[in-house]
């Protein structure tokens, strides 16, 4: 059976950013709530040497858009890394998932045996598209997502599994 590389890809992608975009919008009312300084929360850490909030969202949209422009073969838009509040959070997976939603399905199925090239750790990682998706992409954008959960839950912010989840059909 043949995967599609698009429908393994961008959908399950858009879906995580989307979802991550209502858990942020539940922290920014759960900091109005409770009357916490919002970058309190986005500066937030699970652990001093790791990543804060801020930085888990910027990873997570920047591997969803390089992972699907590399597989299509298109240049990568590049970001600023600015970000400092909810609203500026959620305008940043909001321009990734438009992006996204501009991919065609021609432009990334058959790209499973595409030679991908990736900076990695001061080299190139050199990857077929599928083990690239799959090895490098999803995971990651799952780590960070998940990581921007956890930070948020660690502080307070009344999510759950569903919130992760999203809306199943």
């Amino acid at each position: 059976m043949t995967i599609s590389m698009y429908k393994a890809s961008v959908p399950p992608i858009i879906r995580t950013l989307s979802n991550l975009r209502g858990i942020l919008q539940k922290a920014a009312a759960h900091a109005e709530a409770n009357k916490i300084d919002p970058t309190v929360l986005v500066t937030a850490r699970l652990y001093p040497d790791m990543f804060p909030l801020a930085k888990q969202v910027q990873i997570a949209t920047d591997m969803a858009k390089s992972g699907a422009s590399r597989l299509a073969g298109k240049d990568i838009p590049s970001y600023a890394d600015n970000e400092t509040t909810f609203p500026e959070l959620a305008a940043r997976l909001d321009k990734t998932i438009t992006y996204l939603e501009s991919f065609k399905t021609a432009e990334i199925d058959g790209s499973e045996d595409k030679i991908v090239e990736m900076p990695a750790q001061g080299k190139t990682l050199t990857l077929k598209g599928q083990d690239y998706l799959f090895n490098v992409v999803l995971p990651n954008v799952f780590f960070h997502v998940t990581t921007a959960y956890a930070i948020l839950r660690h502080n307070g912010v009344e999510v759950g599994k569903w919130d992760f989840l999203g809306k199943v059909d």
